[in-house]
């Protein structure tokens, strides 16, 4: 049966046979319907991500916010993939010492993240820049067979576990025809083409995870590409949209959706369903912005305050924006004060109710930054 999406391959014969999906390359023929509901939302949607992209310049500390972004960004695409760890285990300041499998794939999608970004200012987004995306992504984590920042070299396929290829949910497309749908997604990302950023990231998205190219790591990398795409395009100057928490409290309608796009070449659904989430990420991030930005005026003002009696509390309170949960021994040596200098400002700092202690080891004593961290674990 063959879709505007695509169709599927007969692949080898008798008991090893079986179906992989052949996509079309993008864009989609006949040419996507604008209906109003559609219209509708993509007007939305520039308008939701024109207000955040407004919002990210007034941030004081642009930086230090879009670093808290990208960890949360980071776990929560982690966690749509099964990891198990939180917010506060990839902001442990002994974090080096208690990496697991868990917080190492969260840590990666950080590093791959930065990287990509750096990147992006000697290479356009395309198939080199994925690869060597990906080798940081999954290096370290679940064997070299996985092959870090190569194109699969097998058939692999997508189901619960312990499927097989013989009841595999879905089968991207073999080899062969991965190659070349990767090089035609290559071509159409980077077309001068008059299709709309917002709409042509839905599309990219869609393709991407229906190649599937690699053997570990295709959903991480295709979020990721998202925020790559908007600053390539300079949708948004800033990493402050992400869509995975609205994919991983959707995920099972996010995997329909795109299976009904494959089956039926129903691209229309899977554009709304994308705009609608494009729409809620940047509402979520724009009221984040805005709680985080009162709370540093809030507390910026308390911690000036006592400037005059201690030139390390503002240095504290600085730091703690980058690192919401501390101990004494690692700030003092990040800052370069005196041990009990940063403990009397830290004592001073939960005087105020800006940071709270966590741990009653006398010797090893940890502080959060209680109320910065409630407004990132949201969603967590």
């Amino acid at each position: 049966m063959e879709t505007r999406a695509g169709s599927y391959r007969e692949n080898f014969s008798g008991d090893s046979a079986y179906k992989s999906f052949l996509p079309k390359p993008l864009p989609p023929y006949p040419d996507l319907n604008f209906d109003l509901e559609m219209m509708d939302l993509l007007s939305k949607a520039n308008r939701s991500i024109g207000t955040l992209e407004g919002a990210s310049r007034h941030i004081p500390n642009i930086d230090l916010f879009i670093a808290m972004y990208v960890r949360k960004e980071a776990l929560l695409s982690s966690q749509i993939e099964g990891t198990q760890a939180t917010m506060d285990d990839i902001l442990d300041p002994a974090l080096s010492e208690n990496t697991n499998q868990n917080i190492q794939d969260v840590v990666n999608y950080i590093k791959a993240s930065q990287y990509a970004k750096e990147r992006l200012k000697e290479l356009p987004i395309c198939n080199r820049l994925i690869k060597e995306t990906h080798k940081i992504l999954v290096e370290n984590l679940r064997g070299d067979e996985k092959y870090p920042g190569e194109f699969r070299m097998s058939q692999n396929w997508i189901g619960p576990a312990g499927s097989t290829l013989r009841n595999a949910r879905y089968i991207p497309p073999n080899v062969e025809d991965m190659i070349e749908a990767m090089s035609d997604l290559e071509k159409f990302i980077n077309a001068d083409d008059e299709i709309e950023p917002l709409i042509k990231i839905a599309l990219i998205h869609y393709q991407f995870e229906t190649i599937h190219p690699f053997l570990d790591g295709n959903g991480r990398l295709g979020r990721l590409l998202i925020n790559l795409f908007f600053l390539e395009k300079q949708v948004l100057t800033y990493e402050s949209l992400y869509i995975s928490y609205y994919l991983k409290r959707n995920r099972i309608e996010y995997y329909d959706r795109l299976m009904e796009v494959r089956n039926k070449g129903n691209y229309e659904q899977w554009v709304k369903f994308f705009l609608l989430g494009l729409i809620e990420s940047a509402n979520d991030a724009i009221e984040t912005i805005e709680k985080l930005v009162q709370l540093h005026e809030s507390n910026k003002r308390k911690t000036n305050d006592l400037a005059s009696k201690s030139k390390a509390i503002p240095k504290i309170f600085k730091y703690l924006e980058a690192s919401p949960i501390i101990d004494i021994k690692k700030t003092s040596e990040d800052l370069g004060f005196a041990y009990n200098t940063i403990a009397r400002g830290v004592d001073r700092l939960v005087e105020l109710k800006i940071l709270k202690q966590t741990e009653n080891v006398q010797r090893n004593r940890v502080f959060s930054y209680e109320e910065y961290l409630e407004i990132l674990r949201k969603d967590t």
